[in-house]
């Protein structure tokens, strides 16, 4: 039985991971620049650009803040109900801060498909939520 609190920690990490991929990539912006003689040293360099940068330090943060949710909802939830949900919400959550965000989204084929990834998800959900009667929890005598 999906109980309420494990449907809204797979929503959360859905918005963490979501949420934060339009501001990864502008937190990324700029690092198409920095250069190096080796690939050593622009490795390094990659790194240092990007763990010195606010703007994409705060986001990545807040994605892996939702991969610990995500494992620690794990301990109690369906695996087969949590990575679609997570993983189809994650792309709607996406793609409407992107919007948020001034980014094209591929207008009304994608509003339709993130219907359709919500209706799915929903259909999930309700058919891993159980009756009781059918989980052998009333016992007639």
């Amino acid at each position: 039985m999906v109980l309420v609190v494990e449907v809204l920690s797979l929503l959360l990490v859905a918005a963490l991971w979501g949420a934060t991929n339009p501001f990864l990539r502008k937190g990324t912006e700029g690092l198409e620049h920095v250069k190096k003689a080796n690939k050593i040293s622009q490795f390094m360099a990659e790194v240092k650009f990007l763990f010195l940068n606010v703007k994409y330090l705060v986001p990545f943060l807040l994605n892996q803040s939702g991969s610990v949710v995500f494992y620690l909802t794990l301990a109690t939830t369906d695996l087969s109900l949590a990575v679609p949900t997570v993983n189809s919400l994650s792309l709607v959550f996406t793609m409407f801060t992107g919007k948020l965000l001034g980014e094209e989204f591929g207008g009304k084929s994608a509003v339709m498909g993130m219907v359709l990834i919500t209706a799915g998800v929903t259909l999930c959900v309700l058919s891993s939520v159980s009756d009781p009667d059918s989980a052998g929890l009333n016992i007639t005598p």
